[in-house]
């Protein structure tokens, strides 16, 4: 064992230790991000090549930083995003969202599917889909400035079309003629402020976290929105938390336009998104 590997196992046990729950994959990540080689090198870093910066990055993931605010990337699907202090760090969980929309967008057999994303963040959701839906027209809003520093800089060069505004009253310009909303939105009930992991809770903005007493204040003005934006028979998929399972089908009423009302698991099997059709005429 090299030096390099010989000091991850000890990181690794520190990071557990401070309760981080992947220890020794952030452990790795780090040593691969300071000495600038993939994971899968590390053993070829040679001893005299070891960066005692190693362990500046270990301790402040130690204080529960998230891994991607030190690295400034964040991985999700087949894309690199570029992250940092005041956007959401995109999860795995999402990822299973934007699974079952590229399906459903490919089943609608439209040459040029209409996309929105609303409360984008940085961008993953809708760059995922303008990336695996390539005569996709893909539009993304988000409200927060801080946030768009990031978005700004993922979405360059990319045909997705980002605006800054509240998802609310957006794309006006669109009404009737979308054919799939998909949103992330902040769904964590103000009351379980204490209970979320500290790389969300200290570190992500609050706006992308918590909406009203029960979580679903967004949600329940996102219905709206994409009411009013999807053409009759487009599709909404709106992520939630895994305790809301129950829940989010029931904002989309028949009496409010909406069939085929259901929800879905993410890879863990635990409820995670919920979908809904706009109905015919």
């Amino acid at each position: 064992m090299n030096l390099l590997l010989a000091e991850v196992a000890q990181a690794t046990q520190r990071l557990a230790d401070a309760g981080v729950p992947s220890p020794r994959n952030d452990a790795e990540e780090l040593a691969a991000f300071v000495h600038g080689v993939k994971r899968g090198a590390l053993h070829s870093v040679k001893d005299p090549d070891f960066d005692a910066r190693y362990w500046e990055v270990i301790a402040r993931r130690e204080q529960r930083e998230p891994l991607q605010h030190i690295t400034g990337r964040a991985y999700f699907r087949y894309l690199e995003l570029q992250v940092g202090p005041g956007v959401f760090v995109p999860r795995p969980e999402t990822e299973s969202v934007v699974g079952w929309a590229i399906d459903a967008v490919r089943a609608m057999d439209v040459v040029e599917p209409c996309i929105v994303d609303l409360c984008t963040g940085s961008g993953a959701i809708a760059l995922a889909l303008a990336q695996e839906v390539p005569r996709s027209r893909v539009h993304a809003v988000e409200l927060s400035e801080e946030a768009l520093q990031w978005t700004r800089k993922n979405v360059e060069g990319s045909r997705v079309d980002l605006r800054q505004g509240n998802a609310l009253d957006a794309f006006p310009d669109l009404d009737g003629h979308v054919d799939l909303v998909i949103s992330n939105p902040p769904y964590i009930p103000l009351t379980e402020w204490e209970y979320v992991a500290p790389e969300a809770r200290d570190y992500d903005p609050e706006l992308a976290l918590f909406s009203g007493e029960d979580g679903l204040d967004l949600i329940r003005g996102l219905e709206r929105t994409a009411h009013r934006l999807l053409r009759p028979g487009g599709v909404v998929v709106i992520e939630h938390a895994d305790t809301q399972g129950g829940q989010v089908p029931w904002i989309f009423t028949e009496e409010r336009g909406w069939a085929d009302a259901a929800d879905h698991p993410d890879l863990n099997n635990r409820p995670r998104f919920a979908t809904a059709r706009k109905a015919l005429p």
